[in-house]
């Protein structure tokens, strides 16, 4: 079993969501902001929600408010911005810190596994249906040019 699935994570209403939930789907893990230049993305992320989630594609989104204090609302507010302006369907979970000492857990061993520390906002990571992180995605690579390794895994 893949260490991804030991982890619990928050929903944004503070209840706890443990990760063996998405055993067997493709997952997208994305470090989030409502006011950053990348912002666009949560409309890519979104096609892509659309296209892919009845194939076994899981979007799971954690803002943060590390890079330029660019999430500074509350998760409701947050939540409210991306559904409001974006139509987003996929998991919001709990705002995260996703670097340092009070990182997320998952977030402290995502980085440990693939690249290091997080640079901004909107980092992507690819997991295959087994739980492994399959590719890291920075900041500028839009969610569109990540469809075609999401299909291969799907």
């Amino acid at each position: 079993m893949s260490e991804i699935y030991n982890f619990s994570v928050k929903t944004r209403k503070g209840e706890d969501k443990a990760l063996a939930d998405f055993k067997g789907k493709v997952l997208l893990i994305v470090n989030t902001a409502t006011g950053c230049g990348f912002t666009p993305q949560y409309e890519g992320l979104e096609n892509l929600y659309e296209a892919y989630h009845e194939q076994g594609l899981e979007i799971l989104d954690f803002p943060c408010n590390q890079f330029g204090h660019q999430a500074p609302g509350s998760d409701a507010e947050i939540h409210e911005f991306c559904t409001g302006r974006y139509k987003t369907q996929f998991d919001q979970f709990k705002k995260i810190d996703v670097n340092g000492d009070d990182a997320d857990p998952l977030y402290k061993w995502l980085t440990s596994e693939k690249g290091g520390k997080i640079k901004w906002n909107f980092t992507k990571f690819l997991i295959d249906r087994d739980g492994n992180i399959v590719k890291r995605y920075g900041s500028i690579t839009k969610p569109e040019k990540i469809e075609k390794d999401i299909k291969k895994l799907l």
